[in-house]
Order: structure tokens, then C-alpha cells, then sequence
């Protein structure tokens, strides 16, 4: 070829490098502006909607709601996804920093798309030598936040090549518009807020609490290397269930920290050589935790309040302040734990191995278990599957299968039919605690159970038993409401009281009709004489009773019938406390609650609560009640002597102790200048309880509970609850509360009581 034509042919060369180089040119200027402008704008509905800037602004991600404690402390959360949200504060420095060099650490040079680290990645890939993606932090948040909205209908969307090509364009484009809108702080919160970990942790705040039981901005180096390199896949680098390829990529991003200068090579080295530390690894649920049947209970509350207010309790990332104390919580939760495995053995022992479900006489319920599975859920769902009548259900039945079981020493593995399950829980006896502020009806701390995972049924609000003894002191708080004194005298006899069909004469725990002993009325409540209580209930009449006890709290359904005395009708432990709380809050009900405001998900208060008071008594009968409620410390024979000399000394208590005729329900109350609590313990039915009567007493089963609360509850000083006396009547005391003082006449044909007059100086 000559030298003209290497001319030409260079010439033509050249011509054609420089259309080539003009198209470039303007695809680069006019083509690909005009692309993105008709994806922005989803030109002729070609590509489908893209997000409004007010969504870019205020990006919406599914968000637990959290319950918190009077102190500050996470109770629990309610969520479809466990995600919490963290600001940039939130997040340790070297949790940013592992983040960066393992994800993008040129974040800072670009402004959302990385045209460098784009080249990097299609020059690895045409090369085989793979040195990374291109993909920024911010394109990545793009993807996780408005993922869904590239998926609306387009035209094009549905052209084989062209839906990736369209979302990728609509990743970049939604990347400049955050790095428009935020900040590059804002960015990276955001980021680590939307990104899954693995293990039903959502974001970043409920990883830390999942893996390493820590707030974000505690995290190290190695704990965000091990997170960081879940981003990387949640199931395949997961250090439960992946344990050796999730340290080999914890090191991988330990070394990039070094790589990119932020953590000198013997550091890293030194990081390296450590184990991955999971003894704090917990997966949030509601059967763990603190207050586990508050948080159930309380659900159905708050989930009306979202309805009404058109909030999802699941998604709005709401903050619940509740009026729970935390150490109170764990206080009475302790106590429950170390009181009620003792009992169990005791109830075991009790029975040695004989079944507990017993009727009236004594005897053995037949078909009780049979009856008992039939109203289970999983007998309903064989029912569904096979039929009512099918034997198919009975052969279930009485299969065995491995299950995990509950016991005092733990879960335990074993095998055993679904029969058999029943007839093992169904020996287990059982509990419901509240503890109340009586002056702002603030609840500090709710036991609904034994264990919120294996036994559901709350029995603090939703279980209702007969209060036994407890209900008398309304029998009493009536008596002295119509002018009878603390220490007006009764002779325990025999009472009888005409009844529709014949008469009602109670005889006392003894079995005995009474010692024939006069007593005041403050030692026969002291003692919870049954005949005293009965005296009492002729003369003030039941409806005036089902009155007193209404109007101090009492919401559930009341017999106005004489042996309504004894505690014959149901009612609920947050009832009992409530009322008793009007003794303690100088006649003022003020009803129990547990929610003090409700945040949205940007700190602003949406809803307030107030306590709902009413001038229930007179301060007077108030005052008088404890008085007749610390007879159960004072008086010989009082049912509360045997509380710990530490409590009672240089302190008002009130008690009252209260067990149902076969002593199926145990009950204590006990009131204090601050706090009222009331205890049940009991079988799961009414059918279970201890062989004697003396073992199921409330003294028994429900005092101990109290005794190892408020002595925790005084020796934590940062409480704040001191030993003390109960506030006096602002008026003064209209009697004397001194039996000795007093010179009471037969009130049998009248209720005139004389008494001195009172002296301010008998009460200072």
C-alpha cells in the first residue's frame, strides 16, 4: 500500500473516530439528559412513577413502636419488621468507620453515584479480575427505601433488558436527590437504619441489641466488623448459624480498615485474633424481657388507641411511655421467680405424684385432661383436620414427640404426648402481682405469670378468682362508713342470716362458729374471724357493701348476697389494688393505669394521659381503714405478724390476707404509704390447689411474694421509697384510734358510739 493510500486510509480512520467521538459527545450532553429527564418524569407512562421529593424528605420505613419505662428503659417492641431508628449521634465512630471502608470509602468525594468506582468494577469484570462493586452507599439506600416504587407499572418495564437498565437509571437518579436533600451524616443513619441484619433485625439499632446486647454507639471495631459484614448476606456470613465464614469475613473488613489507614496493621491483627463474643446474642420477642405481660396485655389498649387515631401500632415507629418502673419490675419479677419455685416443690411434695384436680369430696375429676385438651387450640385444629369425632384425634393425643418443656430449672428437652403436656402443666400453681402509686395510680410493675412463653394467661386484668378475705375489708370499710369505731366490740359467735331457701351461717377457718371471745372489729379483721365479718354484713346490709365497694373500685359484677362477705365473687388483682389504693389515697379512687404519653416516630407528643380520680370516701373512713388494715401488723394474731421485722420496723403497713374455702385462691395485699400491691396465687383452675388448707393460705402462697418485694423496693435508694407513716386527714381524726380510750355500748338496737373527745396530741 502506498503512501497515499496509508493517507487516505488514516484519513478515513480519523473521520470516522470523530463522529464517533460527536456521538459520544452528544448522547453524553443530549441523549442521556433527555433519558433521565423522560425516566424522571415517566415520560408518556414509558417507565413507570418515580418518588415525590416530599417522599425523598420524610422516607417512610416500616418502624417498631417501643414501650419504655418510667426510668428510660426499652420494655419491648411492637413490629412487623424489629426495626428501630439511630441518628447519626447514635453511632459509634468505629461503626462509621468499618462501614466506610468496607461499603465506600470514597463516600465523601462523591456526590451519590462513584463514576471512579464504576470504572474500577467494569474494568474488574472485563479483566476477571474483580476488585469490587460500584455501588455507593447512597445508591444502596436508594434501593432499600424506595425499592417498591420502582416496581410500579411502565410500559418498557416489561422489555426484556430494559427493566434492569430502567431501575438502575432510577437508583442514580433517586442517589443525587438524596445527596441534595441530606446530608452525608444523614445518609449514612439512614442507610444503616433501612438495611437488614439477619435474625429479625431490622436496621442497625436492633442489630447491636440482637448480637451483642449493646447500643449502636458502643459498638468496636470487631462487633461493627461482624455486622458490617452481614451486609455482605444475612444468612451467609451469620455468626449463629455460619459461625467460621462469618469470622473469616469479620477479618476480611478488619483488614480493609487497615487498608484504608484508619486502623494500624498490630491493631488489626490483635482484633483478628479474637472470638466472636454472642453470650449477649437475644432475639427480641415478646415472651423475653421485662414485663412480658404488660406488654401483652396492653396491646389490645393500644391497639384501639391506633385505630382511633389512624396510627399503625406496627409500622409508625410510635415511642410508649408507660408508668412501669424497670427495677420495680425486675424487683417484683425476682420475687416471684424465687418464691414460686419453692412453692412448686412444696405443691409437688404436697401431692407426691397424685393428681391435684380434685372435686368437693375430695375425689379425682374424671376425664379432667380429656376436658382440659378439648379447649386447647390444637384440639380445635384437629377438629378442623379430622373431624369432631375422628380417632385420629385420639391417637394424636397419645403420641409421643419431642418438645421443649418448661421447669424452674430451665427449659428441658424431652419426650411426650400432647395428653401428657397437660397433665404436666396443669400441676403447675401460678401467680398474677400489681403494684400501684395510690396518690397517681401509676402501676410500676405488673407479674402477669410465671412465664409469658409457656403460660400466656395474664392474670393480673384478664383472670378473675375469689378474692376471699381480701373483699372484707369493704364489709368493714362499710361498717365504719356508718359510724361503727375500729374498736367496737364483737363477740365471735355463731351468726345466722336468713337467705332465700333457708339461712347462711359461715363458720371460721377452723371449721369452729367462734370462741365466744369478745373482740373489737379491728382484731376479728386482724385475724379474718369469718363470724366477726358475718356480724358485720347483718348489720350494714350487702347492697350498702356492694356500694362502699363499687364506689372505692370494684368494676366486676357483685351479689348483693350475705356470703358475698367471704369474697364469694371474681374479681381481678388490678381491681383489688385500685381499691385498696382509695384506703391509702385519703378516700380519693384514683383507677390504676400504665400509660403516660405516646410519641410519633419524630419526638413530637401525640397523646397525653391523666388519671381518672373521684372523691370516693371520706378521708376519715380512709384513714380509719388503715388503721383496721394495720391491725393484720399490730394485733395479736394478726394475719400479717409474720412479715420481717426490717419491714415493719419504724413503718405503717397495711395487710390483708384472703384464701377461698378450699383454698384454691391464696391473696395478700399490702399497703404502704407509696405503694399498694396485691398478690394471687392459685392453681390454673379452681379444681387445683393444695391437699390442706392450712399450705394453700394466702400467709402462704402470696405474703412471701410481698415480703421479698418492698424489701428490695427499700433497700434500692435510687427508688426513693422510705419506710414512713400514713398521711393523717387534713382535718384531723375524729376518734381515737386507741382501743383503750374507748367505752363502746350494745349497738345491737342502735349505732350510737360514745367516745372521747379527739385529742391532736394522741396523734403526732
Amino acid at each position: 500500500m502506498g503512501l497515499k493510500d496509508k493517507l487516505n486510509q488514516r484519513s478515513k480512520w480519523f473521520k470516522i473516530g470523530t463522529k464517533v467521538l460527536w456521538a459520544f459527545i452528544f448522547c453524553a450532553l443530549i441523549l442521556v439528559p433527555v433519558y433521565v429527564y423522560t425516566v424522571s418524569n415517566n415520560v408518556f407512562g414509558l417507565y413507570g412513577g418515580m418518588p415525590s421529593l416530599k417522599a425523598l424528605e420524610n422516607p417512610e420505613n416500616d418502624l417498631s413502636s417501643e414501650l419504655i419505662s418510667a426510668d428510660g428503659v426499652s420494655l419491648g417492641r411492637y413490629y412487623r419488621y424489629n426495626r428501630l431508628q439511630a441518628s447519626y449521634e447514635e453511632l459509634s465512630d468505629e461503626l462509621v468507620t468499618t462501614l466506610l471502608s468496607s461499603e465506600d470509602h470514597r463516600f465523601y468525594q462523591h456526590s451519590g453515584i462513584d463514576f471512579i468506582g464504576l470504572l474500577r468494577a467494569a474494568k474488574g469484570v472485563l479483566t476477571f479480575n474483580y476488585a469490587g462493586g460500584g455501588s455507593t452507599i447512597t445508591m444502596q439506600l436508594a434501593e432499600n427505601l424506595f425499592k417498591g416504587m420502582t416496581e410500579t407499572d411502565g410500559k418498557l418495564l416489561s422489555v426484556p433488558g430494559l427493566r434492569q437498565l430502567i431501575i438502575k437509571t432510577k437508583e442514580w437518579i433517586i442517589s443525587v436527590q438524596l445527596e441534595s436533600n441530606f446530608t452525608k451524616k444523614e445518609i449514612i443513619a439512614m442507610y444503616l437504619n433501612t438495611v437488614p441484619f439477619g435474625n429479625n433485625a431490622f436496621g442497625i439499632k436492633s442489630a447491636a441489641e440482637t448480637y451483642f446486647g449493646k447500643a449502636t454507639d458502643s459498638l468496636n471495631y470487631q462487633e461493627s466488623a461482624v455486622l458490617i459484614g452481614l451486609l455482605q448476606g444475612n444468612t451467609a456470613f451469620n455468626p449463629i448459624i455460619n459461625y467460621d465464614r462469618s469470622l473469616t469475613k469479620r477479618n476480611e473488613v478488619l483488614n480493609k480498615l487497615h487498608r484504608f489507614g484508619n486502623v494500624d496493621i498490630i491493631d488489626v491483627d490483635s482484633l483478628k485474633e479474637l472470638p466472636i463474643d454472642l453470650s449477649n446474642y437475644e432475639v427480641t420477642n415478646q415472651n423475653t424481657g421485662l414485663a412480658t405481660y404488660f406488654r401483652s396485655v396492653i396491646k389490645g389498649t393500644l391497639m384501639s388507641w391506633c385505630k382511633e387515631n389512624d396510627y399503625d401500632l406496627w409500622e409508625d415507629g410510635l415511642k410508649i411511655y408507660t408508668t412501669i418502673d424497670s427495677r420495680m419490675q425486675e424487683y417484683a419479677e425476682k420475687a416471684v421467680v424465687d418464691h414460686m419455685s419453692e412453692l412448686q416443690k412444696r405443691f409437688n411434695e404436697s401431692w407426691k405424684g397424685r393428681e391435684p384436680w380434685r372435686n368437693e369430696e375430695g375425689q379425682v375429676i374424671n376425664n379432667f385432661l380429656y376436658t382440659s385438651f378439648k379447649r386447647t387450640p390444637h384440639y380445635r385444629k384437629l377438629v378442623e383436620k379430622y373431624g369432631r369425632e375422628s380417632d385420629s384425634i385420639k391417637i394424636i393425643m397419645n403420641l409421643a414427640k419431642p418438645m421443649k418443656i418448661f421447669s424452674w430449672e430451665g427449659e428441658k428437652d424431652t419426650v411426650m404426648s400432647p395428653l401428657d403436656s397437660i397433665k404436666y402443666y396443669k400441676h403447675f400453681l401460678h401467680t398474677g402481682m400489681m403494684s400501684m402509686d395510690p396518690r397517681t395510680g401509676h402501676i410500676k410493675a405488673w407479674v402477669g405469670g410465671i412465664n409469658h412463653k409457656y403460660f400466656k394467661y395474664d392474670h393480673v386484668r384478664q383472670g378473675k378468682r375469689q378474692p376471699g378475705s381480701t373483699f372484707k375489708s369493704f364489709v368493714y370499710g362499710t361498717a365504719i362508713e356508718q359510724g361503727y369505731p375500729p374498736c367496737y366490740e364483737v363477740v365471735d359467735g355463731m351468726v345466722t342470716i336468713p337467705v332465700p331457701g333457708g339461712t347462711w351461717s359461715p363458720p371460721n377457718s377452723d371449721g369452729t362458729y367462734g370462741t365466744g371471745e369478745k373482740m373489737t372489729i379491728r382484731q376479728g379483721m386482724a385475724r379474718s374471724v369469718n363470724t366477726i365479718t358475718a356480724h358485720l354484713m347483718k348489720e350494714v346490709k350487702p347492697e350498702n357493701v356492694v356500694n362502699f365497694a363499687k364506689r372505692v373500685g370494684i368494676e366486676s359484677n357483685l351479689e348483693a348476697v350475705p356470703s358475698l362477705a367471704l369474697g364469694v365473687n371474681d374479681v381481678s388483682v388490678f381491681e383489688l389494688v385500685g381499691a385498696y389504693g382509695t384506703f391509702a389515697n385519703l378516700g380519693i379512687y384514683t383507677r390504676p393505669y400504665f400509660i403516660s404519653r405516646i410519641e410519633d416516630k419524630n419526638g413530637n407528643v401525640i397523646a397525653t394521659w391523666v388519671p381518672e380520680t373521684r372523691q370516693a370516701i371520706s378521708e376519715q373512713t380512709a384513714y380509719k381503714m388503715l388503721y383496721m388494715l394495720k391491725g393484720g401488723v399490730e394485733e395479736e394474731g394478726g394475719t400479717s405478724r409474720g412479715l420481717p421485722i426490717d419491714l415493719k420496723l419504724d413503718n405503717d403497713i397495711g395487710g390483708k390476707t384472703g384464701t377461698t374455702n378450699n383454698a384454691s385462691d391464696g391473696w395478700y395485699m399490702g399497703v404502704t404509704k407509696d405503694l399498694v400491691t396485691g398478690i394471687w396465687v392459685g392453681g390454673d383452675e379452681r379444681s387445683i390447689h393444695f391437699e390442706r388448707w392450712y399450705d394453700g393460705q394466702g400467709g402462704r402462697t402470696a405474703r412471701p411474694i410481698w415480703s421479698k418485694y418492698m424489701t428490695n423496693i427499700y433497700a434500692d435508694e435510687a427508688l426513693g421509697y422510705e419506710k414512713g407513716r400514713f398521711q393523717t386527714p387534713i382535718k384531723g381524726i375524729d376518734v381515737v384510734l386507741d382501743c383503750s380510750k374507748y367505752k363502746t355500748e350494745d349497738l345491737s338496737d342502735s349505732t350510737v358510739v360514745t367516745q372521747p373527745a379527739w385529742d391532736p396530741n394522741d396523734h403526732q
